[in-house]
């Protein structure tokens, strides 16, 4: 009897250590699958919105509660830098992972050379679906890059949003790119902020015109925030919990010394980015990322190809909490935008100092602020000038703009907004020499013609105006 009755346990005890390990096995199984489902995806993206004008980033006037939100649910990148500071060479860069001087989109309103592919065919490949609404692309160019759906209009993107998916059945795993215009020119007549309240950059002039101009800016930036809370509320009560948000910008605002510059308020961009399970709720990380860098990750997390010859490369595991750094030396470019910008630049940056070349100093820098002068853009710039003729300060500020050396170099630790030129201090003499050998072989490496697309304005030659840009038009 003894006998019988612990065979019977042993018997018992074996069927429950088999019915443990089956759970186990089973429910390690489950998670496996679960890791291995392919997230849905959302790209959101501004247009032409400083870094520094976001409340996550330290904005005090300017209100970015959805992006606060999204900051605590996510991972918010305090060095995320763009390939280039203009609209079509930086969305190029992000939706084919290559700089500028590789894809052949160098100039603004420019687009990568045929036979460049686009990414999102690697995540058709992978079975996702991919559609597009508003400004991803540069104008007119959604339709290069082979989204399933595109929606072009770049007004009511929650309308078009929510009446294409309400009538229209989707499977599978989705990624979504959003582009908001805002708070592209021109800025809306509306004034949400008080102009007397806004804040201005240290190489702003404190004119009537510019503080109205910074309130409709900022009236804007709020407007994007507000459309982009709505949209990603129904996207995501449709696409449910597993789903990957980023949100970013493709460079700076169009400010002096932002758009169309290498200074941090040009290449600097908001980067956050949330992955419910995987992301670290309200993590915060100084990895130096790139715009190249973006598709690619997106390209990694969700199992798709990765094509070997890119210059971007996935940054996962900065994403989930398993690296503080990812790149050295972060590379930017620009190269003008037609007869308003001819004024090519490049720059390489580290985590404290960076190095900026000028390729044509003995030129005016100029772009369409300055040059067109229109209200809700650069109309300010009439008040500059007024106070540029009777203020020293405000006269500098101007010269600066417009005047530039061959060589800049910053202590970006103890300048931040990039004010004092350290490229004549003889004690930095051998960094700037190693950063510029850095930078020029990495050109070489890209191929980099260091081409000047229009003729330049000479700096003994009168400043560039509507007339000019007209008569150049004639004369083409």
């Amino acid at each position: 009897m003894t006998l019988k009755t612990n065979q019977s346990r042993q018997v018992y005890f074996r069927a429950d250590i088999m019915a443990m390990l089956l759970f186990f096995f089973g429910m390690t199984f489950t998670l496996e699958l679960k890791a291995q489902e392919k997230p849905n995806m959302i790209v959101y993206l501004s247009d032409d919105l400083g870094y520094l004008d976001v409340s996550v980033y330290g904005a005090e006037v300017v209100k970015t509660p959805v992006l606060e939100k999204l900051s605590k649910e996510g991972m918010t990148f305090n060095n995320a830098f763009v390939a280039s500071p203009s609209c079509a060479p930086s969305r190029a860069a992000l939706l084919t992972g290559l700089m500028p001087a590789r894809s052949g989109a160098e100039t603004n309103h420019s687009f990568p050379e045929k036979g460049i592919p686009y990414l999102i065919q690697n995540l058709k490949e992978n079975g996702y679906a991919v559609f597009a609404f508003g400004k991803v692309a540069h104008y007119g160019g959604n339709e290069r890059c082979g989204f399933d759906f595109h929606h072009d209009q770049q007004v009511n993107l929650y309308q078009n949003i929510s009446q294409y998916f309400d009538s229209t059945q989707v499977e599978g795993p989705v990624c979504i790119f959003v582009g908001d215009r805002r708070p592209h020119v021109w800025w809306t007549e509306e004034m949400d902020y008080d102009p007397e309240e806004v804040d201005l950059p240290p190489c702003f002039i404190d004119t009537k015109a510019t503080r109205e101009h910074r309130a409709r800016y900022f009236t804007d930036v709020s407007g994007m925030d507000n459309e982009m809370g709505e949209v990603l509320e129904y996207l995501g009560n449709m696409l449910g919990e597993n789903i990957f948000t980023l949100f970013t910008s493709d460079h700076g605002a169009q400010w002096p010394f932002a758009k169309w510059n290498l200074y941090d308020a040009g290449i600097r961009t908001p980067l956050i980015v949330k992955w419910p399970g995987v992301i670290e709720p309200g993590s915060k990380t100084n990895a130096m990322v790139s715009w190249v860098d973006i598709l690619p990750t997106m390209l990694n997390i969700s199992g798709s190809k990765i094509p070997a010859d890119l210059d971007g490369k996935p940054f996962t595991d900065v994403l989930k909490g398993e690296a503080d750094e990812f790149r050295d030396f972060i590379y930017t470019t620009h190269s003008g935008d037609g007869n308003f910008n001819v004024y090519p630049i490049r720059s390489i940056r580290d985590q404290r100092y960076k190095l900026i070349i000028n390729l044509v100093p003995d030129a005016l820098h100029t772009n369409h602020s300055d040059i067109l002068r229109k209200d809700g853009a650069g109309a300010y710039w009439d008040s500059w000038d007024k106070e540029a003729a009777h203020n020293p300060l405000a006269a500098a500020i101007v010269q600066k703009y417009f005047v530039r050396p061959e060589v800049e170099f910053y202590d970006l630790a103890n300048d931040p907004n990039e004010q004092y030129n350290l490229a004549d201090d003889e004690k930095y003499n051998v960094l700037i020499k190693e950063m510029e050998n850095q930078l020029k072989s990495w050109m070489e490496e890209q191929g980099d013609q260091q081409k000047v697309y229009h003729k330049p304005y000479p700096i003994d030659g009168p400043k560039p105006n509507a007339s000019t840009i007209e008569k150049r038009k004639n004369e083409q």
